[in-house]
């Protein structure tokens, strides 16, 4: 397994990585899950990444219970925050939201802190300013070491960076987009510039485009298969 840094940062993260969505705590059994993340971490992953929406918290359940079984420091263990439930303040990128979201994937995970901790969407109804703020509180807390965003535009992340650098907070440090044979642009293109500017790393969702670039659905779509979802996905 290779490793790269992650952006600017001094954290190194296995190229390829083991994700929840879709399949922990909703299409496999926890043991099949088990076996799935310790012949990832066997292999040398040791990214894992979740996040409050996948499968209602189930697939941080799932995965918490096999990170018990796992050496702590050899992992770089990620989740997000947006999509928590249904009330008020369930959901999007408060002060409150992202709080009291990161302390419930925490415990679901059985962990102490997050190494990579993303705002999963971008929320046009909390100020940009409040959302750096909660997520610079957080490492202040040692709740999470580093903080990023998923399919946010390069204009959002650097509003995000700018609010920072005013305020003398830390500032975000990854992105999570989509990218893939069909989905290529925004990681090309639009974040070009920041790479080298604000030293912002990537850490990718869908690189086979949920599965079709594998030639699974070339006879259509099975019956009873989900399609997909841009509300839970990434």
């Amino acid at each position: 397994m290779r490793y790269r840094r992650l952006g600017s940062a001094g954290l190194k993260v296995s190229e390829l990585s083991f994700g929840g969505w879709v399949t922990v705590g909703q299409q496999i059994d926890e043991e099949t899950s088990r076996q799935c993340i310790l012949t990832a971490y066997e292999a040398g992953v040791n990214f894992l990444d979740n996040a409050e929406a996948y499968a209602d918290g189930k697939s941080e359940i799932v995965m918490g219970r096999v990170l018990k079984e796992l050496r702590r420091e050899s992992l770089v263990i990620s989740s997000k925050v947006f999509w928590g439930g249904e009330g008020p303040n369930d959901e999007g990128l408060s002060r409150k939201h992202i709080t009291e979201a990161c302390r419930n994937s925490l415990k679901r995970m059985r962990v102490d802190y997050f190494d990579l901790y993303f705002c999963h969407r971008p929320d046009p109804n909390t100020p940009i300013e409040e959302t750096v703020r909660a997520m610079d509180d957080l490492i202040h807390q040692g709740l999470i070491l580093y903080w990023g965003t998923s399919e946010w535009s390069a204009q959002q992340i650097m509003e995000a960076y700018a609010v920072a650098r005013q305020y003398g907070l830390n500032p975000s440090q990854m992105e999570q987009p989509e990218y893939n044979m069909f989905t290529r642009k925004r990681v090309e293109k639009e974040y070009a510039r920041l790479y080298m500017q604000i030293g912002l790393g990537t850490t990718i969702f869908s690189p086979l485009a949920s599965g079709v670039l594998t030639g699974k659905y070339n006879d259509g779509i099975p019956k009873g298969r989900a399609r997909h979802s841009k509300a839970t996905s990434g």
